[in-house]
């Protein structure tokens, strides 16, 4: 499992914007997605509405971590 950075890009909220995570964490964002029968971006999108001040790459990764601690 390769931890490198991986830079995607999607839409939020009608804009486009890159995100750059481990592909870890965009493996784990695929999993959670498909548990939740949502699309990645809408997922993204969800977590961005949520975040507040945070940085959004943050967010996503205190989302996975949060996602899977609580199992």
């Amino acid at each position: 499992m390769g931890a490198g950075i991986v830079k995607r890009s999607v839409s939020i909220a009608g804009h486009r914007t890159s995100i750059s995570l481990e592909e870890p964490f965009w493996e784990a964002l695929r999993e959670i997605a498909a548990q939740e029968t949502l699309s990645i971006q809408a997922l993204i999108g969800r977590i961005d509405a949520e975040r507040g001040e945070q940085n959004l790459s943050s967010a996503i990764r205190v989302f996975v971590l949060t996602r899977f601690r609580g199992r």
